[in-house]
């Protein structure tokens, strides 16, 4: 799982070589956002993870680059900030749970309808589908 990560973490570095970088973490609720900001932050993988309540930040600092990390909740009444959270970032990074099979269709038309608004136009995209291999999350 941490090789995962770790990938991401690379593909971000050498899409944009920059000293900071805003990047926004976004998708459907239980998609991996949280665990994959632990994990980039330093932090240990670990099963169990309390929903995000709005969103959390974290900076995350790898040699002379400094990520600046928003984690936006995934539940129905958070996806409104989405947009909001995506404006003006240096990428945005939509985490798809593909075991949940069930809510692949509504990922996609998430993602669709966020990536139709003027305000994101230009802004990199990186889609990222996250299997863990575990039992289906309760939601």
């Amino acid at each position: 799982m941490a090789g995962l990560f770790r990938r991401m973490y690379d593909w971000l570095l050498r899409t944009f070589w920059a000293t900071e970088m805003d990047v926004t973490m976004i998708g459907l609720q239980a998609a991996g956002k949280t665990s994959l900001l632990r994990v980039l932050a330093g932090g240990e993988f670990t099963i169990d993870s309390i929903p995000t309540v709005g969103f959390n930040m974290k900076r995350v600092q790898r040699g002379h680059v400094t990520l600046k990390c928003w984690d936006i909740g995934g539940q129905p009444r958070f996806r409104t900030m989405w947009e909001r959270y995506c404006r003006g970032v240096n990428a945005i990074v939509f985490i798809v749970d593909i075991a949940d099979v069930d809510l692949l269709q509504q990922a996609r038309d998430e993602l669709h309808a966020l990536m139709e608004q003027n305000s994101l136009k230009g802004i990199p995209l990186k889609r990222k589908a996250v299997d863990i291999f575990m039992p289906k999350k309760r939601r």
